[in-house]
């Protein structure tokens, strides 16, 4: 039985139909159970430039380009790179050529020209890049890399960039010119090029790589020598092993060879299958694969050990379902358990999994007592604090000054100091320090609040009700008060993405469900993506990622173009990480390119439905499906009138809640729904300076606390704006938003 390995980023099939397609996996599947199956019409080239090519017989029209790899004492590996007609194939093949990089170890897969009198490609094709017209623009001043004190020997005998490449890179004139050459190459070279393009030695870009010195081993014959590359973090970037024919009919039908479920950057793949002796914080900007690096990590840690119990959890049970679905096309044969404490991988937001564990307890008085100061049933409905917050804080009916009368600043200090503290008098509130919190209570204004609390519990109890947050102390003090007991922890590893928007409670469940050790916490977050409640600082939780923190900054999801309005709404804000450092934006960049921002000031909000409607119209014409154009409102109310002025222009229309998305309709949702999504296209509507920064929620904000929630609005346009892969509208009537800046 041969081996198969798939070049990722050929181009070649996604030019087929489906019909192709479906005989492509067919003769993979035989060539794959026997090789020797006459019918395959495996053959090799004459005169061809690597005697191990082969072309084989898809149809009669159609031939597949293989490399056969026969090394000492090993079994046969056909290397596939992609389907052609019959007489292109051929002379593709005659001078197509797998080799080892004798610089950083990694396989090159080269497909010859139809025009021999042409140079070579590779499968990650050099392009006609523009970068050699835009390097004379300026002659008086040198190319970008040159004047960054790079040389020629640095890009190719350090790196191992193909020459041809290295050289139009040197002779960009700055880095916009050098991204348009890297948007056009797979694999590591083009991302390597990006690197350059931000400054990054090429010390730091090897070891991001895993680009080592004796890269070969010269001992083995040539082809285990690329059997032994193929295992190369860079290389996996562009080949992958078909391990059975179910995952080979994924790939071949799925039609997108560099879809994320077989890529992994080398940098993400050290992050999925490294042991780490504790937590581990990754963080990295909107479209990094945060996401997707939490996703493989989880079923790396099951593969290891299918008993294992893991827990892959989130900031709600939208984004959770996401990621089971995400799972699942990763690994149909994945084992997803139903419990938190099963074997398997547990999937679910983090309030669903505090009920489950609540839910599971045969006694919750101890835990109950502690939080609250009595015994409590936590099987009542859940409530929404808002409501309750509003309700018994009347304007001065409490005592407390009206900008401390509003349900955010109650409900932040009832979650981040009592709950998190396990107050539950008077006594100890208020002497309990408020780390973290902006505004000062004095003696008066902490027994004001905790009138407010007390009342906040009456009714809750009366109302056979419990909040999340309280339900979520609750578990965690469970867990705890058993592992003092003696009773076994929940999880052995526990995975959290969207880190950033959990509050101290959350931290204090996730705390207790693993023991301190080897791979116990792994956290996915994004500081300037922090859209909800106050920021946590993870030390003050027990939970130590000093020294064990790393930062993605290349970005798969959007366009430069796109990137770089997006970060701009961030600039000059100060941004902190859950260890309190300083969080910045440098070095991110994006390997794709495309139109600059649509920036669209309207003269009236007639007008701006107007033009919003005209332009999901003509997106519409050219193709677009029409569920992955998206329009974002910073509102509900203005979800609803889009919604509804669009289908009154001929464009069918529905407002995404927490139902999932559906086919068939422009969609339309709140900027707070859009997180963890993406979209071919978006329209960012309403950007103006009563909507953005949303003036209604500012004024009830106290002014100590106004600097904060001023970084969750800039945060929130962050999120929105890199929704989109493609093309981004931003459209306003009356003042744009001061976020936009002056670009």
């Amino acid at each position: 039985m041969a081996n198969i390995v798939i070049a990722t980023n050929t181009k070649a099939m996604g030019k087929l139909d489906g019909s192709v397609k479906r005989k492509v996996y067919d003769f993979l599947e035989k060539l794959q159970t026997d090789d020797t199956a006459p019918s395959l019409h495996i053959e090799p080239i004459k005169g061809a430039a690597d005697a191990r090519v082969r072309t084989g017989r898809v149809d009669l029209n159609y031939r597949a380009i293989l490399f056969r790899l026969d090394p000492e004492g090993g079994d046969t590996t056909y290397v596939y790179m992609g389907t052609w007609k019959h007489d292109e194939a051929n002379d593709l093949a005659e001078q197509s050529t797998l080799r080892v990089n004798k610089i950083n170890g990694t396989v090159e897969g080269i497909i010859g020209e139809i025009n021999s009198g042409e140079d070579r490609k590779k499968v990650s094709a050099i392009p006609n890049a523009t970068a050699e017209v835009r390097a004379t623009v300026d002659r008086d001043k040198p190319p970008y890399l040159v004047g960054a004190g790079f040389t020629m020997s640095d890009l190719v005998d350090r790196l191992g960039l193909d020459p041809v490449l290295a050289e139009r890179a040197m002779a960009a004139a700055d880095d916009y010119a050098i991204n348009e050459i890297a948007a056009d190459i797979d694999g590591w070279q083009g991302d390597a090029l990006l690197d350059l393009a931000c400054g990054t030695a090429i010390d730091d870009i090897r070891e991001k790589y895993s680009f080592t010195d004796g890269a070969v081993d010269e001992s083995l014959d040539e082809d285990s020598q690329i059997l032994a590359a193929l295992e190369h973090p860079a290389s996996r970037m562009q080949f992958t092993y078909i391990d059975d024919t179910e995952e080979l009919r994924r790939v071949i039908e799925g039609g997108d060879f560099a879809a994320w479920r077989t890529f992994l950057h080398p940098e993400q793949r050290t992050y999925v299958e490294k042991d780490f002796n504790g937590a581990f914080r990754l963080s990295g900007g909107a479209g990094t694969g945060k996401t997707v690096v939490a996703i493989h990590r989880a079923r790396r840690l099951w593969k290891s050990n299918p008993q294992a119990r893991i827990i892959l959890t989130t900031f709600n049970k939208t984004l959770a379902k996401g990621l089971e679905a995400d799972l699942k096309v990763l690994d149909p044969d994945v084992i997803i358990a139903k419990r938190p404490g099963d074997p398997g991988i547990y999937v679910a937001g983090i309030d669903k999994l505090a009920s489950d564990i609540a839910n599971r307890a045969s006694d919750l008085t101890a835990a109950t007592t502690a939080v609250f100061g009595a015994p409590v049933d936590v099987t009542p409905k859940r409530t929404t604090p808002d409501r309750v917050w509003r309700e018994i804080a009347q304007p001065g009916g409490s005592g407390l000054d009206q900008r401390l009368s509003t349900p955010a600043f109650l409900e932040n200090e009832y979650v981040s100091v009592v709950l998190a503290n396990k107050v539950t008098t008077l006594e100890q509130y208020v002497r309990v320090a408020r780390a973290g919190r902006g505004v000062r209570l004095s003696r008066a204004q902490r027994i004001a609040v905790w009138k407010l609390v007390e009342a906040f519990r009456r009714h809750s109890r009366t109302d056979s009700s419990l909040s999340f947050p309280e339900i979520l102390a609750v578990a965690a003090e469970h867990l705890t008060l058993g592992q003092q007991a003696g009773k076994p922890f929940v999880a052995d590893h526990v995975l959290v993405d969207e880190a950033q928007d959990l509050h101290a409670t959350h931290w204090a469940l996730l705390h207790a469900l693993v023991p301190e050790g080897s791979n116990d916490l792994f956290i996915a977050e994004d500081s300037h993506q922090r859209i909800y409640g106050q920021p946590v600082v993870l030390g003050r939780m027990g939970i130590k990622i000093v020294g064990r923190s790393r930062r993605l900054t290349l970005n798969y999801r959007t366009t430069a173009q796109n990137l770089n309005f997006a970060v701009g709404v961030l600039s000059g804000a100060d941004y902190h990480d859950l260890e309190e450092g300083e969080e910045s934006t440098l070095g991110y960049r994006s390997a794709r390119l495309g139109p600059n921002p649509d920036r669209h000031q309207c003269n009236s909000l007639a007008d701006e439905l107007d033009y919003v409607a005209e332009t999901v119209r003509k997106w519409l014409a050219e193709g677009a499906e029409p569920e992955t154009i998206a329009v974002l409102t910073r509102g509900q109310n203005d979800r609803t009138q889009f919604v509804r002025a669009l289908g009154e222009r001929g464009i069918d229309a529905r407002a995404l809640d927490d139902n999932p998305a559906t086919t068939g309709h422009v969609q339309v949702l709140t900027m707070h729904r859009s997180k963890g999504m993406e979209f071919s296209r978006v329209v960012l509507a309403g950007v103006d300076e009563a909507h953005v920064p949303s003036q209604a929620a500012m004024r009830t904000v106290p002014e100590e606390e106004k600097a904060e929630a001023e970084l969750c609005e800039r945060s929130l346009l962050y999120v929105a704006a890199s929704r989109a892969r493609d093309e981004l509208v931003v459209t306003w009537s009356g003042k744009p938003s001061t976020l936009l800046g002056n670009g």
